[in-house]
C-alpha cells in the first residue's frame, strides 16, 4: 500500500498535467471541467474560497471519475496479478487508489470551500494549501494535491511565488509571497 502511495502521486501528477490542463485529441471534457471552468472560477485572489454557492458543483470531480480513475490507475497491476494468480494485488492496488482519491475530493473541498475544519487546523493540511493556492496562481506547477513526490521529482513544484499577488487569507491559508515580502504589503500592493 505505502508503494502505491507513491505511485499514485505519479499518477494524480500525469493525469492533472495532461489530461485537466489540455484536451487530449478530442476528448477534452477534463481540461474544459477543471482548466477552463474550476480555475475561471477559483483564482488565486479572494475567489479561491467560494463566492458564489452555484459554483459549489465546480470543486469536485463529477461522480463517475472516481470509478473510471480508480479502474484506470489498477490496470497496470492487473498482469502482476495474474502472473503471482493473487487477485488480492490487485485489490490492495485499486484500494489504494480509492484512499488516494478520496484524499484528493475531500481536502481540494476544503481548500476551495474552509469552515474550519479539524483538518484544516494541520500544519500538513497549510502546507498542501499554500502548495494548492501556487497552482491556481501557476496552473503548469504544483500538479498534486494529495502528495506533492511528483512535483518535486519532475521538476513542476513551486514553494513560493515568483511575483507579489493579492493572494487569499484565512486561519489555514499560507503566505506565499516571495521571501521577505509581508502579506499585508502584498495585499496592498495589488
Amino acid at each position: 500500500m505505502a508503494v502505491w502511495w507513491f505511485v499514485s502521486s505519479f499518477f494524480e501528477w500525469t493525469l492533472h498535467r495532461f489530461v485537466m490542463h489540455r484536451p487530449v485529441g478530442s476528448f477534452d471534457y477534463p481540461f474544459k471541467a477543471h482548466a477552463v471552468i474550476h480555475h475561471q472560477v477559483f483564482k488565486a485572489d479572494h475567489t479561491y474560497h467560494l463566492i458564489n454557492p452555484s459554483d459549489r458543483k465546480t470543486i469536485p470531480m463529477a461522480w463517475w471519475n472516481g470509478p473510471v480513475l480508480v479502474l484506470i490507475a489498477s490496470l497496470p497491476v492487473v498482469p502482476v496479478a495474474l502472473l503471482l494468480q493473487n487477485l488480492w494485488v490487485w485489490v490492495g492496488a485499486a484500494s489504494g487508489t480509492a484512499i488516494y482519491y478520496s484524499i484528493y475530493e475531500y481536502i481540494h473541498w476544503c481548500m476551495h470551500l474552509p469552515k474550519d475544519r479539524t483538518v484544516e487546523r494541520s500544519w500538513l493540511y497549510r502546507r498542501l494549501n499554500g502548495h494548492h493556492l501556487l497552482h491556481h496562481r501557476y496552473m503548469h506547477k504544483n500538479f498534486n494535491v494529495v502528495f506533492p513526490l511528483a512535483d518535486f521529482c519532475l521538476g513542476t513544484l513551486i514553494l513560493r511565488s515568483k511575483i507579489r499577488f493579492a493572494q487569499p487569507t484565512g486561519p489555514a491559508v499560507p503566505d506565499v509571497q516571495p521571501v521577505g515580502v509581508p502579506l499585508e504589503e502584498a495585499q496592498a500592493a495589488h
